[in-house]
Parts: structure tokens; C-alpha cells; sequence
């Protein structure tokens, strides 16, 4: 009997120092999640990074099982909400809706970012692609991207342009295209998409680029002319509008994305849990259906390390634009 007494303490000691000092990171993911989850939107309410979110957290959420409330920290194009996410606990517990524009071009562009959208995060994975649409008011007498190009070559320097912003995706994508079919046209930059749209639908400026998301109403209702899209096929719901490697301008073909992420340093079994949860959304049928609702694309599997890899390279796509065609970002 005393054999057997010391035998079983000496278990219960040794499983109490494995799970206090061995498995930590083991023994949080056992019980994960356990409370609700925050999922921050680095944007104000309302545009595709948000939809993203929201649509995200009612999905994951039912597949984790727990709560997951969508937190809007916008301001200075996404930065301010992502570095604070940066700076969160590593417990799966603060996440984020990563986008082109917070984990691509921001980090391209921007010396001084707050953040380091490589090694200060732990992507999971992406949710979705979208395709960017190259728009103009409807008013102006152009129905093809040829004969816009013709039009704006007749016309230098008479026509402007819209983004949302200094080193927006919509401002390195325009100036890409200049470049590449010779056009004169002035960037008028906005704080903000919306601002900028508002602009072009009332004629102020004529010519965007930007998602298609935010804006099939309006091409749908005629006061917006798609002439051309940056996607790997045509969309459904533009049948006739030709994608940018048609117009063999591939350069220009890249679609926007959003996908989700954890501060560096979160358990594996963590981020592990999340991406199997992810998987799990984005099989569902009922999501793929969501997405091309509104003009998403349902993405391909992207592991963690895989969107890792996503990020850096795009990063590095952005960055070769602005050296390459000495871009002004001021």
C-alpha cells in the first residue's frame, strides 16, 4: 500500500508540473474558446472590410461555439486598429479582419507604420477575394475600356480620378494603368472611399478604381459604367465587362482580399482551431451562396504559412509599383 500511495503522488505531481510548465499553450487551447471573442474591423462601419467581418464572425462563431463580437476601430486608413490589435494578448481571444489595404499596401507604402504586418501577426487565413472594378460616371461618353482609353488620350490631362486616399490600392492601381496605356488623368485623392464615390457619382470626377462589392448597386442601377475587372474570370454579375488579362494587361489582374488574424505569438493549437473553424465556413455551401451575393469570391485553401507567404509577396508587388513608376506619396 505504501508503494502504491507514493506512486500515485508522484503521477499527480508530475502531470501538475507538465501542465503548469510544459503544455501551457496546450492545456489554454484545450479549453479554447471559453469566452466571447473580439473580431476587430480596422474601418468604420459599412464598406467590404466590414461586411467581411460580420459575416465572419456569425460563422466562425456558430462553429466555435462561442460568441464573437465585431469591434470597429477605425481611422488613418486601418492602421490605428490593426496596431492595436498588434499589441493584444496572444490568446485567440483579439482577432482581426486582415485587407489589401492594412496588410499590403499600408506596409508598401508607409515608412513609419505602427505595425509590422509580417512578423507582428499570425495569419490564418484568407476569407475571400474580391475584384476591383475599373468605373467611370455613367455620364461620361465611353462604353468600352478602348474607348475609354482613346477618349482620355483625345482629352489629356482634362479628366480625374478617384481614390481614397495617398497610396490607396485605388491610387497605385490607377497609376499602374496610366502607365501602362499612356493616359494623362489627374489623382484627386479623398479620406476615403465613400467620399470619393459620393464624387463620382455626382460627377466631379469621372474614373475609380475599387471593389466591386461596394459598388454593384450602382453600376447595376446605371449610375456607375464597370468597363473592366481585375479577377480570375469574368463576374457573374457583369458578364460582359472583360477582365484586365483580356485586355492583356495582367499586371493589373489582381483581385483585393480580407482574410483573418491573431497577434503574433498565439498558440498553434489556437490558431490551428481557428483555420479548421474556418475551413469549416467556407465549405458550407450557404457561404458560398453569401459571397456571390454581393460579389465576393470564395477563396482558395489558404494555410496559415500560405497566407503568410500571400502577404510578403504582395507587400513586395506594391512596393516594386511605387519604385518603379516613382510614385508621390505626399
Amino acid at each position: 500500500m505504501k508503494h502504491t500511495f507514493h506512486r500515485r503522488h508522484l503521477l499527480g505531481a508530475s502531470a501538475g508540473i507538465l501542465g503548469s510548465t510544459v503544455l501551457p499553450g496546450w492545456a489554454q487551447a484545450a479549453r479554447y474558446p471559453n469566452r466571447p471573442i473580439t473580431l476587430v474591423v480596422p474601418f468604420t462601419p459599412g464598406g467590404s472590410v466590414d461586411i467581411s467581418g460580420r459575416a465572419i464572425a456569425e460563422r466562425l462563431g456558430k462553429v466555435l461555439g462561442q460568441t464573437i463580437v465585431v469591434e470597429n476601430r477605425g481611422g488613418a486608413g486601418g492602421a490605428i486598429g490593426t496596431a492595436q490589435v498588434a499589441k493584444s494578448a496572444p490568446d485567440g481571444y483579439t482577432l482581426i479582419v486582415t485587407s489589401q489595404t492594412t496588410h499590403a499596401v499600408n506596409p508598401a507604402v508607409t515608412p513609419k507604420l505602427p505595425y509590422n504586418a509580417e512578423t507582428d501577426f499570425a495569419p490564418i487565413t484568407l476569407v475571400e477575394r474580391l475584384s476591383n472594378v475599373l468605373l467611370v460616371n455613367a455620364a461620361l461618353p465611353v462604353k468600352t475600356f478602348e474607348e475609354f482609353v482613346a477618349f482620355v488620350r483625345a482629352h489629356p490631362g482634362k479628366w480625374n480620378y478617384a481614390s481614397s486616399g495617398n497610396g490607396s490600392v485605388a491610387h497605385l492601381s490607377m497609376e499602374l494603368l496610366k502607365a501602362r496605356a499612356g493616359l494623362a488623368i489627374t489623382h484627386v485623392p479623398y479620406k476615403g472611399a465613400g467620399v470619393a464615390l459620393n464624387d463620382l457619382l455626382a460627377g466631379f470626377v469621372q474614373v475609380t478604381w475599387n471593389n466591386l462589392t461596394s459598388n454593384l448597386s450602382n453600376i447595376v442601377n446605371g449610375k456607375l459604367r464597370a468597363l473592366a475587372v481585375a479577377s480570375p474570370q469574368r463576374v457573374a454579375q457583369l458578364p460582359s465587362v472583360p477582365t484586365f488579362n483580356e485586355l492583356k494587361l495582367p499586371e493589373l489582374n489582381h483581385t483585393s482580399w480580407t482574410g483573418l488574424a491573431a497577434p503574433a505569438g498565439t498558440p498553434d493549437a489556437i490558431v490551428s482551431q481557428l483555420y479548421e473553424g474556418m475551413r469549416t465556413v467556407l465549405g458550407d455551401p450557404a457561404t458560398k451562396q453569401a459571397w456571390e451575393a454581393r460579389g465576393a469570391i470564395l477563396p482558395e485553401a489558404m494555410t496559415p504559412d500560405q497566407y503568410k507567404l500571400e502577404i510578403s509577396e504582395r507587400i513586395r508587388f506594391y512596393r516594386d509599383i511605387v519604385k518603379t513608376h516613382k510614385i508621390g506619396l505626399d
